[in-house]
Formats: C-alpha cells, structure tokens, sequence
C-alpha cells in the first residue's frame, strides 16, 4: 500500500481540480460532529479556503470512527485533501505512507515547542500541526472548598485529605475518568509520569503507587466507584451538578462550566507526589496533515488552508473558541495573560508529553494495559501491583 501511495497518491477524486486542471474546492474531514463546534470549524475552514482561493467541503464523522475510515480511504487511494487526526494517532496513518511531509509546502513551524512538533513527527519529519493543544488539569468548587475549610491540594496527601474532607451526603471529593477506554488512560498519565512512571514499563513501583491512590481514594469512599463508568463528559457533568467536589478534566469543559452563572470554580496543577515536583501531563489535541493526492495542486491547497489554521492570528481565534492552548508558545503567553484561567494550562503544556513519543505505533497497547489495571484495581479485582503486571502483558503483547 505505500508503494501504491507513493506512485498513485491517494487523494483529489474526481472533483475540482483532479489531476492537472484548475484547482477550486478541497475535501476536509475531521471528527467535529458536535454541532456548535463544527459550525465554528466550517467558519474558520471557509476562511482560510477564500485565503487560498478554493471552497471547502468540510465533512466530520464521529471520532470512533476517523480513523477506521481513514484506513478504509488509504486503502482505496479516495482520502481527503486536508485531514484532522488526533495526535496519538498520526504515526499509524503515517506509518501507511498516506501523509505527505510538511516541509515540502515551506509552513512556518517557527514558535511551536518541541513537543507539539513531537506530536505530528513521524521518523523524524513534521506530517502534522497543531492550531492548539490541551492538557489536563484540578478542577475544584470554590465554594465547597472554603465551607469546609479546604486548600486546593498540590500533592497527593493533601488530595486525599482534601477529598476526604469534601466528601458527604450525596457528594464525592473527587472524580476521574476510570472507564474502559483511552479516556482513562490518559487521565491516568500525569499522575503515573509525575511519579517517575513510564509507559514503556507499567510492572513498576512508581506506577503500582500511582493507581494505589486512586484505588485508596475509591476504597476511603472520596471516590465513587461509579467512576469505573465514567467518561470524561460525565465526569463533567457530576461536577456542574454539585455531586463531586474536584475533578480532572480539560480546558474544552470551560465553555459548559461557565454557562451556570452560580457553579464558581478554579482551576489548579494536577497534585503531584511531593511538595517540589513538576506534573508532568499528556499532550492532547488534533494535528491537521495533507496526504497524498494525485494532483500536487490539490496538496498545494490544502497546505495553503493548513498554514492559515495555523498562523498566530487563526490559532488565538481557535483557542478562544474552543478553550485551548495556542501551539505557538508566544501566543500562547498573551492568551495567559488575557485569560488567567487558562494560565494553569499553559504553564502545564510546557512540560507536557506526548503519549507516542516513546512507543510510536505500540502506544495503543499500552494504553489498553491501562485502562484494564485500572479497571481491575478499582473493581478490587486485583491489587495495583497484579493489574500492572497484567497491563505490561497486554503492552508488549506478552
């Protein structure tokens, strides 16, 4: 398939533009299926298509099913022009030979860390870029927290105290993502990286640790164990509700939060080990790629349309919209300072990891052995030690 990729393209179809001809319309295909936020991506993508000179017939589909379509596309050399991925998963569409790279168009990569290049780099070249990034962070309720005479915890004793403290009639002190998916997963990561964990070795003490704290904060009942269940959106939603005190959560929540003008909330560092270390975060957000096409007008285009989305102009109006982070790190400096409340997530983009970097195509293994140890750990099942051993298993395919 990728010598097929290489010498045919993949892409251009039979519209506008196929092949040699005159290029006036593009395809895009991204997994923006909530309806507010599609009409703003239609917005933006029409914009930056008329900076190109070309139409954009934007499509989304439900983000389970991208990628699976993405491969189908490859397959069938009928992708679109210009494709969205989420960024853990851009080196296996790389890896098929379907992406072309970035610096074959001249797109300014200026301003961008390390690590949101990171994300869209396979084998050493850039095939992706970021408009913005998000991370996770503490979300807590300020007013239960000073009725009962709480901190906001930085590390993990004072969140199990804290969450023990907030914690009564028909609430909880804390919530996170502990279901059956890479949802989980990834809620799991900061407090497995902080503690010296690694993706890449799961059968360590640092990870064991990591998980008995939120087996501890289940078996204290400062957790419900509903969250073996819970997605992130309903992690939300017992927030809003008043039915946990803190969550993990990410800055895309911001926008429903502040629809309720009585729920005051903050937001904090996700708690580290001890007093003094840095929370190391996973990277998310999406990355935008030209795959091959056979009309290198086409491509052209479609790289015109990517640059726009990615310009300091076009990445701060997105970042407002969607409550992210800018990629380009000056950027996101003056959205700090403009936002305070997206201050707590940029300081942590700068530091954050990108969940292939180690692991490449294997990180959906890991990220499997996970969430089973979780949810085996949760359930009391298994004890954090046996759930990882399991999960390293699972990882390497053992």
């Amino acid at each position: 398939m990728v010598l097929a990729l290489t010498l045919t393209g993949c892409a251009g179809g039979t519209g506008a533009g196929a092949g040699t001809g005159e290029v006036t319309s593009i395809t895009v295909l991204d997994y923006y299926t909530d309806a507010s936020e599609h009409a703003q991506w239609d917005e933006m993508l029409a914009a930056c298509g008329r900076t190109a000179g070309v139409e954009v017939e934007h499509t989304s589909v439900p983000p389970a099913s991208l990628v699976p379509r993405v491969l189908r596309q490859a397959s069938s050399r009928t992708l679109p022009d210009l494709l969205m991925l989420d960024n853990a998963d851009l080196q296996q569409i790389a890896q098929t030979g379907a992406l072309t790279p970035l610096d074959r168009y001249g797109i300014d990569t200026e301003g961008f860390s390390e690590g949101i290049l990171t994300a869209g780099t396979y084998r050493g070249q850039v095939y992706g870029l970021a408009p913005y990034v998000s991370t996770v962070a503490l979300f807590y309720n300020k007013d239960m927290l000073a009725e009962a005479g709480v901190a906001v915890p930085r590390t993990w004793a004072e969140l199990k105290a804290a969450a023990s403290a907030l914690t009564g009639p028909g609430r909880h002190g804390m919530a996170v993502d502990g279901s059956a998916t890479f949802e989980s997963s990834w809620q799991f990561l900061p407090f497995l990286w902080s503690n010296g964990g690694h993706e890449a070795r799961l059968d360590t003490p640092q990870a064991a640790q990591a998980l008995q704290l939120w087996v501890d904060l289940v078996e204290s009942g400062s957790m419900s164990k509903s969250v073996l269940t819970w997605t992130q959106a309903d992690v939300h939603d017992q927030f809003a509700a008043g039915r946990t005190a803190m969550m993990i959560n990410g800055p895309w929540r911001i926008a429903a939060l502040n629809e309720d003008a009585d729920l005051r909330w903050g937001v904090a560092p996700v708690p580290v080990p001890r007093a003094g270390r840095t929370p190391v975060t996973p990277l998310g957000g999406e990355v935008w790629t030209v795959p091959w096409s056979a009309s290198e007008a086409r491509q052209e285009k479609a790289a015109q349309v990517l640059a726009c989305l990615t310009d300091s102009t076009h990445m701060l109006t997105l970042a407002k919209q969607h409550f992210t982070v800018p990629s380009r790190t000056a950027v996101a400096d003056r959205y700090a300072e403009q936002d305070p409340t997206m201050a707590v997530f940029v300081d942590s983009v700068r530091t954050a990891r990108v969940r292939t970097a180690e692991l490449g195509v294997r990180w959906p293994r890991a990220a499997t052995g996970i969430h089973t140890a979780i949810q085996s750990a949760l359930a009391g099942e298994q004890t954090p030690k046996e759930a990882l051993r399991d999960a390293q298993r699972i990882a390497t395919g053992d």
